[in-house]
């Protein structure tokens, strides 16, 4: 007699746990912008775990965006060079 489990024992299929908030606090930022891209981040707390990805590279593209925007606005003019070249 061997106590090996058949391997044509069925199991009985679970089925996947339904989404639970993860509760993770979102600070606001100050910025209106940054701060609708985290809020976002709740959507996760509906969503199974294959819907996560999604939610995350749109808010990582929205902040990209945003601080790419930064770089792009013009800033304040030069301050005038107190040397004068001798040419």
């Amino acid at each position: 007699m061997s106590d090996a489990v058949p391997e044509t024992e069925a199991r009985p299929e679970r089925a996947p746990a339904a989404p639970a908030p993860l509760q993770v606090p979102r600070t606001a930022t100050g910025d209106a912008g940054a701060d609708a891209l985290l809020e976002r981040l709740a959507d996760l707390d509906h969503l199974p775990t294959d819907g996560h990805l999604a939610v995350y590279e749109d808010v990582h593209r929205g902040l990209r965006d945003a601080l790419t925007a930064l770089d792009a606005r013009p800033g304040p003019p030069a301050p005038p060079s107190p040397y004068r070249s001798r040419s």
